[in-house]
This record gives structure tokens, C-alpha cells and sequence, in this order.
């Protein structure tokens, strides 16, 4: 009975191969792993509708479509076994959808036969098609690259992804999947985001299959092989790297010209002279406010000081600027499926989050978005949903009610140490988020509607006050997709931390998103990191050297004038001793 059963699956295909939907044993083998490690997201039934599903973003994949974003196959077709088992080894990268190396060849193996149990499309042979031919990668010279902007112009990729590729575009905020639920552009530039991967192989594929479910299309039949080629090492080009090098420390520079804030040339001039560090964020999922799901996800820290003065500027990316609405590290915000539009029925304990009462909600916050043409998008919701198709919007999911960005405007902070941890524990900080009674910290902030910098102490997230003790200046400006905001304050502190030379400063930083309304505790944020304030004045190393040097060559020639005085006293001995046998010896007359 069992040959039989296995039988009925191995249906012929077009291409010469079969329908393989494994046994009976494989798929409850495959079951076992699935309920163990799948189904909290995925649901029981495949259909994406785990208990974990409501504050997992991107929203889980529904195998239950048959519809995959990630494949090596044409439009429209379903993903081979190499295709699922890459995505289960891997993950997807900046999503919740985590890699599985753990588990063995034979393990999912039977997965993927039992997700394939979800949808009959996979008993339909004319939903399977041979998988694209993927060319060489073309070297990437300028005249290539130049072509693939063309290319990249005509094909009205800008409309979604920016015209520098940050994903920017007029119809980003408007995109949709098939299903109705908002999805997140590609940020063409940060390729260590990218869902179906970095390599210049990765692109061209997605170029020549497009993501089912999504915005984005095949160009296999609208672009030449070529020009395919030419476009992806244009987007390449958009990248820093395939890594995002996240560091540290920001070393803050001396320079001996004036901090003029209004200067814009002369203040951009003098901060190319200072390193840029890129450090991550993530959501504050600790305490009430919480945001699993924020939209930034790093942020570029650049330092330069003088005598009197110390200047920050940090840089992130967004997909526009909300500079209406209000904002503050003191918001309240409500209860995680109140601020969600999510009832007690569709989530555990009453309701709240893993964590009680968790504050994230989806990437488009009160999204109320129209779908976008399907040209538009380069990597449909590559910003997308998790690597499995078309089950979820992007990355940071879906919205529910409402202009987005109308209520709740753009911001950022800096937060520092009220005062600096003792000589004897330096390694000692201040709680991470906003302090703590016996540990304050001082907040930098600058709600993005007025641009102005506003001081804060916080002695925990339910503590915080504004406070003058320090002027803190700042300028802001928004450009193609990134923001950039410059802070200026005096070194020396009558409250807070100073900033000395050769000194390193505990610093953190946080991030709010109004389209995704974030405000007050809900927010991207990092864990400290520090700030190293750089020697003025450079020890000299021409004189230590030279110094060395005429050491070095004085102990020589005092090592090789004993050595030659040693010697000649020991000659003149035995010239002696020679002269006085020989007289010994002498006969007698």
C-alpha cells in the first residue's frame, strides 16, 4: 500500500522529472521537526497563522499558497529542494526567519516534503519549470556600470528604490504583496540586507525571476541577458560591501578650526577628516514600549573637537522624512496590541506579547497605502517577508489604520553618562535604557519636525525630565533617502559628562521611525559603545627615534671600544710574558 501511495506522487513532468512529494514516512518524520521548530510562526496548518505570528515580522510564510519569493525557477513557478533547503540552512537575513544549520540533510529534507504537503500546487507538474541559467557575472567597469544606470532609469526602478538606491522612492510607502499587506523596499546601498542574497549571482537571479506574490517582476523576457548583467553590476556598485563592518568606537578627531554649524561646506570639510563608524540598532524589547520590528536598523557616528567645542554627526536611513507630528523620549505608549490594532483573541495570555505588553508594531505603523505598479520594485518586499514567498509583507510588516507619518515625526538621541563610572570600575554604565535611579544618563534629542536639540535626564524609562543644564545645538537635513544630523556642545560640562582628551566616553543611540510611529520606549536602539577623544597634540616620533638611534650607536661604540682596549691589553700581556720567557731561556755566558 505504501509503494502505492508513493507511487501516485511521482507524477511525469514536461522536463523529464518527477513530482517528488516523499513518502508517508518522510512526511510525519518531517512533521516532527516542523511542530518543533516551524509551527510557532508558520501555524499547524502551514497557513502562517502561529501563536507567534502576531509579533513576528515579517509575517510568516502561508505554504499554504504556493507561493515562493526566493527560487532559482521562472516567474510564477514553484522553488525546487535546493531552493527551500537553502533558505532553511540560511535564513534570511534582518528578518525573523532564522537558519536551521542544526538540523541534518535527512531532517530537511522530510521538512520540505511535509511543507510541500500544504499546497496541492506542488501535485501539479505544470506548476514546476527547470531552473534559469545563471551567467557568468560581468566584470564591473565604469562603462558597464554606466549602462546599468541607464538600465536602471528605463525601468523606473527609482520609483520604488530611489534614485540612489535607499530606498526612497515615491512608491515605497505605497507598496503592497499580493495579499494586501504593506512590504519594505530593498535598500539597494546596505547589500548585507538583502533576503535572497548578496552576491552578484543572487541579483541576477532575482532580476530574472522576480518574487512571487510581490511588486517585483522577471525582466527575463523585458532585458536582454546583458543588459541583466549591466543592471546588476550597477546595483552592486550602490553597496559599500557585502558586510556592514560594524564597529565600536567613534574616535572623535582635534582640529584647530571653529565648529560653525551654519558653515555647511567648512563642516562638511572638517568632518571628512574623521572616521565613520557603523554600529547596529535593534528593537528596545526589554521593557513596556517594545518594538520587535524597528525600520532602522543602523547608524553612522562621525566625532570632531577643538579646544572649546565637540561636534557629533550620525547618519541612517529612511524611506522618507516625517517632520509633522510630535515626538518625545517621554511618550507614553500603550499596551502592545492596543497600539497594534490587534485583539485579545489573536494573541496568548490576554493579548500582550512574549513579554507582557510589548510595544512594536508593524514596519508601516497606521499604513493605509494603494498598491504600485508592478515594475516598480526591485526587490518587490526583498525588504520583504520572510525567504518563503509570499506569505508576509516586508520585513517589518504590515500596518493598520490611517495616514501614515501624520501623527508621529522622525527623530534620534544621543545618550551619554550623566557622569563618568570611577578610575578603579571604568567598565561600569549606566543602565542602557534611558539609566537608572542611582546612574542617570543625559539624552541628546532632536525631534526631526523643528530640528532643534533638546536636552533630557533620564533615570529610567519612566524618568525623564528636560533639563538645561547643557546647550546642546544641532542642525538636520534629509537627502534622498538619509538623514544627517550634526550635534555641537561645549566639552566641558556644569552637569554632565566632559569630555577630556584621551578619554573614552560611554555613548548610545536611539532611533524613531514616525511612519512607524514609533515615540517615547518604542524605538531602534543600540547598547553603549564608546567615544575615544584623540590626543591634540600627537607625540612627536621624529626625536624619540633619533634619540633611539644616537643611543643605540653610543653603546655601540663604547662596546667596540672596550672590546679593542680588552684586546690590546691582552696583546701587550702577553708581549710581556713573551719578552720575559725568552730571557729565561737565553744561555748563560
Amino acid at each position: 500500500m505504501a509503494t502505492l501511495a508513493a507511487a501516485v506522487l511521482l507524477v511525469a513532468l514536461p522536463a523529464g522529472g518527477q513530482v517528488d512529494l516523499g513518502t508517508e514516512e518522510q512526511r510525519a518524520a518531517g512533521k516532527i521537526v516542523y511542530d518543533k521548530y516551524c509551527g510557532q510562526c508558520h501555524g499547524d496548518t502551514g497557513d502562517g497563522n502561529g501563536y507567534a505570528t502576531p509579533r513576528v515580522k515579517p509575517k510568516p510564510r502561508d505554504f499554504t499558497t504556493g507561493t515562493y519569493k526566493f527560487r532559482t525557477t521562472p516567474n510564477g513557478m514553484l522553488p525546487t529542494d535546493d531552493d527551500l533547503r537553502r533558505v532553511i540552512e540560511i535564513g534570511a537575513p534582518y528578518t525573523s526567519m532564522p537558519g536551521w544549520p542544526n538540523l541534518t540533510s535527512a531532517e530537511i529534507q522530510n521538512v520540505i516534503y511535509y511543507i510541500k504537503s500544504f499546497s496541492p500546487d506542488f501535485e501539479n507538474p505544470d506548476r514546476y519549470g527547470e531552473p534559469i541559467e545563471i551567467p557568468r557575472p560581468l566584470e564591473s567597469t565604469e562603462e558597464s556600470i554606466a549602462r546599468g544606470r541607464v538600465v536602471y532609469e528605463e525601468q523606473g526602478c527609482a520609483a520604488c528604490h530611489g534614485e540612489v538606491g535607499r530606498g526612497d522612492g515615491p512608491s515605497a510607502p505605497t507598496l503592497v504583496n499580493d495579499k494586501g499587506d504593506p512590504i519594505k523596499v530593498a535598500d539597494l546601498t546596505q547589500r548585507w540586507t538583502y533576503r535572497g542574497g548578496a552576491t552578484k549571482e543572487d541579483i541576477y537571479r532575482t532580476f530574472s525571476t522576480g518574487l512571487n506574490g510581490t511588486p517585483m517582476p522577471s525582466y527575463a523576457d523585458s532585458l536582454e541577458i546583458e543588459d541583466r548583467q549591466h543592471l546588476v553590476n550597477y546595483v552592486y556598485s550602490l553597496g559599500d560591501g557585502d558586510d556592514p563592518n560594524y564597529g565600536t568606537l567613534i574616535t572623535a578627531v582635534y582640529s584647530e578650526e571653529p565648529i560653525d554649524l551654519e558653515d555647511g561646506e567648512t563642516l562638511d570639510a572638517l568632518f571628512e577628516t574623521a572616521p565613520m563608524t557603523r554600529f547596529p540598532l535593534v528593537g528596545q524589547i526589554s521593557e513596556p514600549g517594545r518594538n520587535f520590528f524597528p525600520s532602522v536598523t543602523s547608524i553612522e557616528a562621525q566625532a570632531v573637537y577643538n579646544r572649546d567645542e565637540i561636534a557629533f554627526r550620525v547618519r541612517w536611513h529612511d524611506l522618507r522624512a516625517d517632520t509633522s507630528g510630535r515626538n518625545s523620549p517621554s511618550l507614553e505608549v500603550p499596551m502592545w496590541d492596543e497600539d497594534n490594532g490587534i485583539g485579545a483573541e489573536a494573541a496568548d495570555d490576554g493579548g500582550d506579547d512574549f513579554f507582557g505588553d510589548a510595544g512594536g508594531d508593524d514596519f508601516f505603523g497606521e499604513f493605509g497605502g494603494e498598491e504600485a505598479p508592478a515594475e516598480d520594485d526591485f526587490f518587490g518586499d526583498s525588504g520583504g517577508d520572510d525567504f518563503f514567498g509570499d506569505g508576509g509583507d516586508d520585513f517589518f510588516g504590515a500596518a493598520d489604520a490611517g495616514p501614515p507619518g501624520a501623527e508621529f515625526s522622525d527623530a534620534v538621541a544621543l545618550q551619554f553618562p550623566a557622569s563618568l563610572a570611577p578610575e578603579e570600575t571604568p567598565e561600569l554604565k549606566p543602565y542602557f535604557l534611558y539609566g537608572d535611579s542611582q546612574n542617570p544618563v543625559d539624552l541628546w534629542f532632536v525631534n526631526l519636525t523643528y530640528g532643534v536639540a533638546d536636552t533630557f535626564r533620564g533615570r529610567g524609562s519612566e524618568s525623564i525630565e528636560p533639563t538645561e543644564a547643557d546647550i546642546v545645538e544641532a542642525v538636520t537635513s534629509y537627502d534622498q533617502g538619509e538623514w544627517t544630523v550634526t550635534y555641537k556642545r561645549r566639552r566641558s560640562s556644569r552637569a554632565g559628562v566632559s569630555f577630556a582628551e584621551q578619554q573614552y566616553t560611554p555613548v548610545a543611540f536611539s532611533v524613531w521611525d514616525g511612519f512607524n510611529r514609533e515615540r517615547g520606549n518604542k524605538r531602534a536602539l543600540s547598547s553603549w559603545f564608546y567615544v575615544y577623544t584623540e590626543p591634540s597634540v600627537q607625540p612627536a616620533t621624529t626625536f624619540p627615534i633619533v634619540r633611539a638611534a644616537v643611543i643605540v650607536l653610543v653603546l655601540e661604540l663604547l662596546v667596540v671600544f672596550l672590546v679593542r682596549r680588552r684586546a690590546r691589553r691582552q696583546a701587550a700581556g702577553e708581549e710581556a710574558a713573551g719578552g720575559t720567557l725568552a730571557a729565561t731561556e737565553a744561555p748563560a755566558v
